[in-house]
């Protein structure tokens, strides 16, 4: 009887606690922005809220039919999935064998190309929930209480302005800081804050602070031409009005960046940005049993740990023994995801694998440096455990992700289409003996630790603030109700300008007045002297 009780009761609380949850509807992602946002919206369900997850038919990484503990709502696409698969391979083979070998023309020319085509497929998603009387039904009916979007799938904003909730955003970086700056009025001195992909850091010289400027307003023109116009046009389509899809990004209530001091640069806030990078990253578990074999082998020695991310499967095969060759030299075993073709030079301290526990691997004891290609996920993951880095950027943030590591002392960077045997070697062995490396990424590993809370925690409590309060209103300034001019005040300053052009002008016709006066009763004087 008594068990029984207990029983009931457990679940009146339960029952209880899933009443004050509250609906939460989240916008479709791909790659490592689903793989980040996972753990953050499992959390969200174990807080009693219930998440519904919107999940295009054609996917790279987000499936409906997999076991999950939150909602799919799944919409169809006119999209194959060769069609969508073709499109991410061509953007890579574009970054990681080509881009090294064109001028800034060609770049220009071929990024521009290849954004028109992803843009295509994007107003092809978009078509799958705001002009399907389903999904929009359904969504409807659902009464959310917040939507949560990564802002580089477009139409989440809009998404959540037609159903009339808050709206939350989760984002690493936009090309230029184009998306945070224009749209979410985050502050950005170019003399002290480096754009997004520049490929610089805080500390730069004139040249590097001319570059930055030039390297801003490129980015914002072509964000306007590739982007903007065409989404504005579409989203005026949708809601029958004119509308800049920018500004109805800037009524997101909460910005989540995923980044933090540990890895970012200092810069100006707003009380609406949280820095929460390292949502995704965990304490490791033990390893399987045939790996920590392996681990253990190595003995003092230790491992290396090597990933080119979810992206990355396999390079080609002179890439592949290179690299093969390299790793072969080390004193330390090495783990190696790589689902190509054994390389012919592989070394017996190098094991291939489909898939690796990365987390679980960068915090084992005896792991002694990561090669990354400089993946944020990845990153955080070894700025969690304080693992040192060599990077192999392959495209998108990588190289200046890789930048950021490299300027606080935790990582050395190899170049994939320059880099040799030997190059590779001298780098990993740099990172594991010379110890300053390991130093600072202990020290970025306490920074990124010694906060008021986790950042999953942060992030869920902005989330829960969010609903709470029906918005964040109050936390946005009002740069977002300002004009161009009056936001850098050149209104004032023209003001400033025509007064003291006034007052000069005043000035110089009293004195000229004034010496015409003089000298008019000068010559009075002189002229009855003479006479």
């Amino acid at each position: 009887m008594e068990l029984r009780l207990s029983v009931c009761v457990l679940l009146l609380f339960c029952a209880a606690e899933n009443s004050n949850g509250g609906k939460i509807l989240v916008w479709y992602s791909e790659a490592s922005h689903w793989i980040n946002m996972k753990p953050l919206l499992e959390t969200l369900v174990d807080r009693g809220h219930q998440v519904t997850v919107l999940v295009p038919s054609t996917s790279l990484f987000m499936n409906s039919s997999e076991p999950s503990r939150f909602q799919y709502e799944p919409f169809d696409v006119d999209v194959s999935f060769e069609d969508l698969e073709k499109i991410f391979e061509t953007i890579i083979h574009f970054f990681m064998y080509e881009m090294d070998f064109m001028n800034p023309f060609e770049i220009y020319v071929t990024f521009y190309d290849l954004m028109k085509n992803n843009k295509n497929i994007t107003f092809k998603f978009l078509d799958g929930v705001v002009k399907s009387e389903p999904i929009m039904k359904k969504l409807k009916e659902g009464n959310y209480d917040l939507l949560f979007a990564d802002p580089i799938y477009s139409g989440g904003d809009l998404t959540a302005d037609i159903l009339g909730i808050p709206l939350v955003l989760s984002l690493c970086f936009s090309l230029g800081n184009n998306l945070e700056r224009m749209c979410g009025q985050l502050p950005a001195p170019p003399s002290f804050v480096p754009g997004a992909a520049s490929k610089l850091t805080d500390k730069m010289d004139f040249s590097e602070r001319l570059s930055n400027v030039l390297f801003y307003a490129l980015q914002d023109v072509m964000m306007e031409q590739i982007l903007w116009k065409e989404i504005d046009k579409y989203y005026s389509e949708i809601r029958g009005t004119p509308t800049s899809a920018c500004e109805l990004m800037g009524k997101a209530d909460i910005w989540l960046m995923r980044t933090y001091w540990d890895f970012d640069f200092p810069r100006p806030l707003l009380p609406n940005f949280k820095f929460v990078g390292g949502i995704h990253c965990k304490p490791a578990k033990p390893l399987p049993e045939e790996m920590e074999e392996f681990v253990q082998s190595s003995g003092d020695a230790g491992i290396v740990v090597f990933s080119l991310g979810s992206m990355v499967k396999n390079v080609s095969t002179e890439k592949a023994n290179m690299i093969a060759s390299a790793l072969a030299q080390l004193p330390q075993k090495v783990l190696w995801r790589y689902s190509g073709q054994k390389p012919e030079t592989l070394g017996s301290n190098t094991r291939l694998y489909n898939w690796i526990p990365q987390n679980d691997l960068l915090g084992h004891p005896k792991t002694k440096a990561f090669i990354t290609h400089g993946g944020a996920n990845g990153i955080y993951e070894a700025i969690y455990h304080g693992v040192p880095m060599v990077g192999i950027p392959m495209f998108g943030d990588q190289p200046d992700n890789m930048v950021h590591m490299e300027a606080k002392g935790a990582a050395v960077t190899v170049k994939f289409n320059f880099m040799t045997t030997e190059s590779l070697r001298d780098a990993v062995n740099m990172v594991i003996n010379n110890k300053s490396y390991k130093e600072n990424a202990m020290r970025l590993s306490k920074i990124h630790h010694d906060r008021p809370m986790s950042p999953r925690d942060e992030a869920v409590f902005w989330i829960e603030f969010t609903m709470r309060n029906k918005g964040a209103k109050h936390l946005k300034v009002q740069a977002h109700e300002l004009t161009w001019y009056q936001y850098h005040s050149l209104d004032v300053l023209a003001f400033l300008l025509i007064i003291d052009l006034l007052l000069i002008f005043i000035l110089f016709k009293s004195c000229s007045f004034c010496f015409k006066r003089c000298c008019s009763s000068y010559r009075h004087v002189t002229k009855r002297k003479i006479n």
